[in-house]
């Protein structure tokens, strides 16, 4: 793959991929990319839906690099940590923060020079019981807020809230700023320790053809 232009220090950008329609085949062909580690770990889900977004997620991280800093994807290195989100090594580990995310058929990715982020992603289930998931996790004020919405309302505001809040676990440091996106069928939120001023960038990647 040719090197993307560098681009300027301080960017923050999100990828959003479909891989409902990319077959295992196509996947298979990032396979290269990824490390020993992550392959033994790709090697050890049983799940094959999860096995896909492992691989398509760190296909992500892989073209947000290369957007981001022009390098290589087949350079980037990762370190598992179990339990953990990897770390990347060499000199990306000091100049560079990803947060990886993933829900049914939808994979997210945001990539930035600028400080640590926390990216989450969920697919809308408007069957499930969002009051009841929302008194497990949330404070009384936000279950206030979501008994006073009915239908709907109450299954997008649950979802917000739900990605905001499982944004700022994966940042795991004090909110600069929050960006919550939706689109038909998904949920999302990017926290960052940095205040990025307009919503950063947002792609949507084609890993069938990219």
């Amino acid at each position: 793959m040719a090197r993307a232009a560098h681009s300027a220090a301080g960017d923050t950008l999100v990828f959003l991929a479909d891989i409902a329609a990319v077959d295992d085949a196509r996947l298979a062909r990032y396979a290269p990319w990824l490390g020993e580690q992550e392959l033994a770990r790709h090697e050890r889900f049983v799940r094959a839906e999860r096995r896909r977004q492992f691989i398509a997620g760190r296909a992500l991280l892989r073209l947000g690099l290369v957007r981001l800093l022009g390098i290589d994807p087949e350079t980037v290195a990762l370190r598992e940590r179990p339990g953990q989100a990897p770390a990347l090594l060499d000199r990306l580990s000091d100049e560079t923060w990803f947060s990886i995310s993933h829900s049914g058929p939808w994979i997210g990715c945001a990539v930035s020079t600028a400080g640590a982020v926390g990216f989450d992603i969920e697919r809308i289930d408007a069957a499930r019981d969002v009051l009841a998931l929302a008194e497990q996790a949330f404070d009384s004020a936000a279950v206030a807020e979501l008994q006073a919405v009915q239908g709907d309302a109450r299954v997008a505001a649950f979802y917000r809230m739900w990605c905001a809040h499982e944004a700022r676990i994966k940042l795991g440091a004090d909110v600069g700023m929050l960006y919550p996106y939706s689109l038909p069928g998904l949920a999302g939120a990017l926290a960052c320790a940095h205040d990025a001023g307009a919503p950063p960038v947002t792609a949507f990647v084609d890993l069938g053809t990219e």
